[in-house]
């Protein structure tokens, strides 16, 4: 979008007509100069919320129903409650706003059909945006002493997070200050879904990833982004692209961000029968994370203090460093006994998953999200995202040996019924809705299904037998590229989309054909990140609560382009089938 869209969106958001009693009428009177209650509540809708660069947007932003004293009488007391009980009904707290929720209209991405045929560059052209890519990237690491990625608040919301999702959300997280921010930024979205402003804080944009419009400014660091980061500098080296000097500032890099996965971000915490594991957090105490000083202030004015590990950045980091060729010993922890103790099983979704916003799937034998802590504290409840799943069947494999999966049957089990959980995943055809995927998107799904796949198939003939009894890595191979070939390169994608597209195709050995589109999207782009990189940020992952919170970056969009074209490099350069 360009300056007029956003100057008209503006003028408009600024001259609306006030149609009711705005989120300033409704809330100021409880939270302005209050004392007492719940201070948290108090000090996010002053810094969230009630701040001088939103209150021009949202003063004229008003909701008709609100005219009925009754109504907004009830939502007042709704929210006093959330303020000063001492143990609040947050079910109840919560009813009077899902009921407003339900009146938001928001809808997915819906890219328009293309049908030009693109003609695929010459890898002299390739060539030039990977070694871009991996400039970059390097760059970066040398300006900042880590490769950046950054977080952006987008106050629209997730269109998939409806009245139901919202109680879901408030009942299940387990914080008080997730609950109060979750609770204010809901009640926010109301306001500006149904408002003008509503187009300035959510403009269209073209593809399926979206673009992180809002000013990235949150920058911070974590094990899993380094986890990447690690794998796309490999990437680069595969390629035999990068100079002498890059090469060696490129191990420097590699062996610094292994380091931060496996020993600045290890945490210890519990399994089930009570031994003692190392894991990764999701955020290191500070200054790790490298937050600006006016964002770690505000982050913890707003409740956001306490981080605990996942499982994902787990997986992940153990993946990145075992290619990376660490000999940490931490990686001799076979994880599949520690993940046992977060799997679902027994077609049962509770009580394990308390914020369960994707439970028309069936979630036995996944694993879920977030692990607790040493003192027990699950902020955020806990969930189940599917691309995380494929994450914990690509380190085992890549540890298999190292782990005796093969020769200890609760680990092969373990591992089976993740597969079995993908398995009818893809089955019923959910993979390819948003809704299904808590941290994801589908497209994201179907480049990591690919990463996973190639694990997969780098094992023995007998050993994939023994694993995969009844096929189903061929079986979810075909439907993820169907959905790649007829779906998302048949549509308009941007950077991001055609980036994800290669790895999709590279790794599950697509028709050299349809990686034309994705090639082509790519080399046009190349440039439009202006002087922050060769390309924009865009949607890598997200959180659906408290609200929409992008994570991405220019660096990120660098690195899955470079893995992109890398491996469409090799399939060109093959000329078949990998």
């Amino acid at each position: 979008m360009g300056v007029t869209y956003f100057a008209g969106a503006a003028y408009r958001a600024l001259t609306a007509s006030k149609v009711g009693p705005s989120l300033y009428d409704l809330c100021d009177p409880l939270f302005h100069k209050h004392t007492g209650g719940d201070a948290h509540i108090v000090k996010f809708y002053k810094t969230a919320l009630g701040n001088a660069a939103l209150r021009p947007l949202l003063c004229r932003a008003g909701l008709p129903e609100l005219r009925d004293p009754s109504r907004f009488k009830a939502l007042q007391q709704a929210l006093r409650a959330a303020r000063d009980d001492e143990n609040p009904d947050w079910e109840a707290i919560g009813q009077p706003i899902a009921e407003l929720l339900d009146t938001v209209t928001l809808s997915h991405a819906e890219p328009k059909p293309v049908t030009a045929s693109a003609q695929a560059p010459s890898l002299g052209e390739i060539d030039h945006v990977i070694k871009a890519c991996g400039t970059h990237l390097l760059r970066s690491f040398d300006r900042n002493g880590f490769i950046p990625t950054y977080a952006a608040f987008n106050l629209i919301g997730d269109p998939d997070m409806h009245g139901r999702d919202f109680l879901m959300a408030l009942t299940g997280l387990n914080s008080r200050g997730y609950k109060n921010s979750t609770l204010l930024f809901t009640l926010a979205r109301i306001f500006i879904a149904r408002s003008p402003a509503g187009e300035l804080i959510n403009p269209p944009w073209t593809g399926i990833a979206e673009p992180m419009w809002e000013p990235v400014q949150i920058r911070h660091r974590s094990a899993y982004y380094d986890a990447f980061f690690t794998e796309a500098l490999l990437s680069f080296g595969e390629t035999g692209l990068p100079s002498p000097d890059q090469t060696t500032s490129s191990r420097r890099a590699i062996d610094a961000m292994v380091e931060f996965c496996l020993v600045t971000s290890r945490e210890e915490v519990r399994s089930h029968d009570g031994t003692s594991v190392n894991v990764i957090t999701a955020l290191a105490p500070p200054p790790h994370p490298r937050f600006s000083r006016l964002f770690a202030q505000i982050k913890q004015d707003l409740g956001f203090g306490i981080y605990v590990p996942d499982c994902d950045t787990t997986a992940c980091s153990f993946s990145a460093a075992t290619q990376a060729g660490s000999t940490d010993t931490i990686l001799d922890q076979p994880l599949l006994d520690f993940y046992a103790g977060y799997q679902v099983g027994n077609g049962s979704n509770e009580p394990m998953v308390t914020v369960p916003l994707n439970d028309h799937i069936d979630y036995d034998g996944a694993i879920v999200t977030w692990i607790d802590n040493l003192a027990g504290e699950r902020p955020y409840g806990n969930d189940l995202d599917p691309t995380l799943n494929l994450d914990v069947l690509e380190v085992s494999f890549r540890n298999l040996v190292r782990w005796k999966v093969m020769e200890t049957p609760t680990r092969l089990e373990t591992m089976q019924r993740i597969i079995g959980f993908q398995r009818r995943l893809v089955a019923s055809g959910a993979f390819a809705d948003p809704k299904s995927h808590i941290y994801y998107l589908p497209e994201l799904y179907s480049a990591y299904f690919g990463r996973c796949y190639a694990a997969f198939r780098e094992l023995p003939a007998e050993t994939q037998q023994a694993i995969d009894t009844d096929g189903t890595f061929d079986f979810i191979r075909l439907r993820v590229l169907a959905y790649v070939q007829d779906e998302l390169i048949a549509r308009e994608m941007n950077t991001f989309d055609a980036a994800l597209a290669l790895i999709a195709l590279g790794h599950l050995g697509g028709e050299l054909a349809h990686f034309a589109p994705a090639l082509r999207c790519i080399i046009t782009a190349t440039g439009e990140g202006g002087r922050k990189g060769p390309f924009k940020a865009y949607e890598w992952n997200k959180m659906k609560t408290p609200t929409r919170i992008l994570v991405g970056g220019p660096e990120v969009t660098s690195a899955f382009v470079l893995m992109g074209l890398a491996l469409a490099r090799r399939r060109m350069m093959n000329g078949h089938a990998a």
